[in-house]
């Protein structure tokens, strides 16, 4: 059985060590546009020259537009319908989606409007319930659950840390608020009592976190998360030694494998789980015990539903089948063959009278459990993987980033047999695959749905260019983009083009160290930052278009990136605690960042970068569409938020210690050599000859125009110059006879006073493998695609006649 959380791009989507990774994840959205719904008049065209608006298809064929800032870019694995007893009248429906995050959108007759986003998962938001009167219980392959306030602004009220795997389902009780259960691929299933007075007691120590405690998330209508119990597949219960607090929580272990699905009856006294070991478990989850074990499918179960008395179950699993399941006499008694693949998910009306069923076939069904008269309702063109009822339609999530409501008649099923076109459902999983051979296809009831709420489509295909500054994507409608990731922007977007030929189409020559990596897995470009190898690029100012620096002045791409990630973290934290705390590297804490982690003389000052929070434009990110950073600290657990939310109170237990020393105390981590050795010769058959003997080294990013201009100064010197200067012209001799010299200072410049290189005389090539070099390569350039071996690199020059 697949995990929840393998599809996708998961190139480097294993988190390292902790505090040694910073990611932050872009999106080409406008986050300060107003969702037109929110209008008393449809809105039946885009405001002129804005593309991010795109098309809602609504009944009628009325077509609104839907602004990017509201859209999911990835596949919505959940959704719930909440219907508040507050006066204003309003649904709202909440979607869950691999981009990580969760939205509510307000129902009204005629629009679907996204009034909060709630991020702070950092990976797949796999399942939510909600729990109580405005309680939103949600969980994440990170393996953790988090409570939000419903009508909050999207603020995460509680972290729940227990689960050592991806977190894939949740269970409530509708009448008992206190309950809500977990289950994940770590074969755990957890029960959490919402409102007890108690702290739970767990194998970490951070098993319940309040966000609002390490400055993150902010603070919500906290609720007081207390008693934890763990059930398995085994009786066996086992007590945790009583802390301190009197409090001993049940904890049943062995449960064997994965768990996909759960649910529990209105009251929270019953709770069935299912996943791939084939079977049904019923279980009391006020105690833990285990009370019975329903065997019948023959592959993986993947939703579950009970009725409100606890009496019947519905299970849907991988072999296909739909069975309902009388828990009073603990057997099947009745199968349903109504999918052609695996059932993903189930809805049932009130009464538990029909059921509603989808999955991996794209098919939406209709069945009576009573008479086995299913139906049709309609095909999609992504695999079900959840549904909620809501009055008379039905809210479908897929493997797509758009979530659509059908035609239901929820309150009255019947009504739709009244149209024909039914059949009877199988008792046998190959009745249904059989007459789908034989072409005996139903035909839909619906052809399209009455409600689009439309997302953007996700990224699915990338590749980092030779620049390093610059990510080609491909997203699922097959559009084409240029990211410029020091940014966070798309710079050009090529539309419907073949992304292989727009790569090689952008192919430079250039040889720039891997200083970031780039993966795709939650719909969008997550850059990730890894010390110290982030800190090993460097760009000359005049090549990033900087003015106002010296053109020979090295810039470090990470630290550059990181001081235009955090400077509205900057901002807000002069506000708070002045400038003078921010010069001197202070934390709120009052401590300074490298006394807790890292001395002096393991750190490397970046003296060619001022110490300040000036970001240059090359450098500068959006805040109409910014990133969201991924890190964690030194306490707590990792975490994400929009860099535009971060409110400047965040120290060295949010941030990794070795950012915040960078930006605030312009300190590097010691990086790899950044210097490139290589001799210089002449010719063969030249009778040109140059003073310097023996190996030179030079930054690897120093331009061939440099090594022209050192020959034509080393021509036309009247005697040598044997000890390096201040401006490093050249290096001492080395021990054993062999001397190195420096070709350039560490600004990489040369002896002041000379002339551009283009009017030199006389004029010189530089050459290698007998290959004419071009003035602007590099000698890393020159090193990867020239020279092409292990060995130092040789470089030879000539005189050019006749110029």
């Amino acid at each position: 059985m697949h995990r929840v959380g393998s599809a996708g791009n998961t190139n480097n989507s294993t988190r390292p060590r902790k505090e040694k990774r910073l990611t932050y994840v872009l999106n080409d959205a406008d986050d300060t546009k107003v969702n037109p719904f929110g209008l008393l008049e449809p809105v039946l065209s885009p405001p002129q020259g804005d593309t991010r608006a795109h098309p809602c298809y609504y009944g009628h064929g009325v077509i609104f537009f839907f602004f990017t800032r509201a859209m999911h870019c990835a596949g919505i694995n959940c959704l719930d319908v909440w219907m508040p007893t507050a006066p204003d009248g309003h649904d709202y429906l909440f979607t869950g989606s691999r981009d990580g995050t969760l939205k509510r959108w307000e129902l009204t007759e005629e629009a679907a409007t996204c009034s909060a986003t709630f991020e702070s998962h950092i990976d797949w938001v796999n399942d939510a319930v909600l729990a109580g009167d405005n309680t939103l219980v949600s969980c994440s392959s990170d393996t953790t659950l988090k409570t939000w306030n419903c009508l909050s602004d999207g603020t995460c009220t509680r972290t729940l840390r227990q689960h050592t795997d991806y977190v894939t389902c949740l269970a409530a009780a509708e009448k008992n608020s206190n309950v809500v259960a977990s289950g994940g691929l770590g074969g755990e299933v957890f029960v959490w009592d919402l409102e007890a007075a108690l702290t739970p007691v767990s194998k970490a120590s951070d098993a319940v976190e309040e966000d609002c405690s390490n400055g993150i998330n902010g603070s919500g209508n906290s609720l007081p998360i207390t008693s934890l119990r763990t059930i398995s597949s085994s009786n066996s219960i086992s007590l945790h030694p009583t802390p301190p607090h009197g409090y001993a929580p049940v904890a049943a272990k062995g449960h064997k494998e994965s768990v996909y699905a759960l649910a529990m009856n209105d009251s929270g006294t019953l709770l069935v789980s299912g996943g791939t070991e084939k079977v049904v478990r019923v279980w009391d989850p006020r105690t833990g015990s285990k009370t019975m074990k329903l065997r019948g499918h023959t592959d993986n179960i993947r939703a579950l539903l009970l009725d409100s008395t606890g009496r019947f179950c519905l299970s849907g699993s991988s072999d296909s089948m739909i069975r309902l399941w009388d828990l009073g006499q603990q057997r099947c008694v009745h199968s349903y063959a109504v999918h052609t693949d695996s059932v993903w998910a189930l809805a049932s009306t009130p009464t538990f009278s029909h059921v509603y069923s989808g999955g991996r076939d794209l098919s939406l069904y209709l069945t009576d459990l009573v008479t086995r008269e299913s139906l049709l309702l309609c095909t999609k063109e992504h695999p079900i993987l959840q549904l909620a009822l809501h009055d008379d339609g039905i809210w479908v999530a897929t493997t797509d980033s758009s979530v659509h409501r059908w035609p239901a008649e929820g309150r009255n099923p019947q009504k739709v047999f009244q149209r024909g076109g039914s059949f009877l459902a199988g008792n046998l999983s190959f009745s249904r695959a059989r007459a789908s051979l034989e072409g005996s296809i139903p035909v839909p009831v619906h052809k399209e749905p009455s409600y689009t709420i439309p997302g953007t489509p996700g990224i699915v295909q990338h590749e980092i260019l030779n620049n390093r500054r610059h990510v080609l994507t491909k997203d699922t409608a097959g559009s084409v983009k240029l990211w410029e990731i020091t940014k966070g922007v798309v710079v050009e977007d090529y539309g419907q083009v073949s992304f292989e030929e727009k790569k090689e189409e952008l192919f430079e020559m250039v040889s720039i160290p891997a200083w970031f990596t780039v993966d795709t897995r939650l719909g969008n470009l997550s850059v990730h930052l890894d010390t110290p190898q982030c800190f090993s690029a460097e760009m000359y100012s005049a090549d990033l278009g900087i003015i106002g620096k010296p053109e020979d002045d090295k810039v470090n791409l990470a630290r550059e990136t990181l001081k235009g990630l955090l400077a509205h973290w900057l901002t807000k934290r002069k506000q708070r605690f002045g400038s003078q705390s921010v010069a001197n590297g202070e934390v709120s804490s009052g401590k300074d960042i490298s006394a807790r982690s890292i001395s002096h003389s393991r750190m490397e000052v970046d003296g060619n970068a001022e110490n300040d929070s000036m970001v240059y434009p090359p450098f500068e990110f959006s805040t109409v569409s910014p990133p969201s950073i991924i890190t964690e600290g030194s306490q707590g657990g990792p975490w994400r938020k929009k860099i535009t939310d971060l409110d400047g109170t965040e120290d060295e237990k949010d941030f990794p210690w070795w950012c915040l020393d960078c930006v605030l105390n312009n300190r590097l981590p010691p990086r790899e050599n950044a210097k490139c050795s290589f001799y210089l010769q002449a010719c063969e058959g030249s009778t040109v000859q140059i003073l310097t003997q023996g190996k030179l080294s030079a930054p690897r990013i120093l331009r061939i125009h440099k090594v022209i201009n050192y020959v034509v100064e080393k021509m036309v010197l009247d005697k040598p110059t044997e000890s390096v200067n201040s401006d490093g012209t050249f290096a001492p001799g080395l021990p054993g006879g062999q001397s190195q010299h420096s070709a350039v200072g560490g600004d990489g410049s040369f002896r002041s006073g000379l002339k551009p290189w283009q009017k030199l005389k006389p004029s010189i090539e530089i050459l290698c493998n007998n290959q004419v070099l071009a003035p602007d390569m590099s000698l890393a350039t020159v090193r990867a695609y020239i020279w092409k071996k292990p060995e130092d690199l040789v470089l030879n020059y000539r005189v050019v006649q006749g110029r």
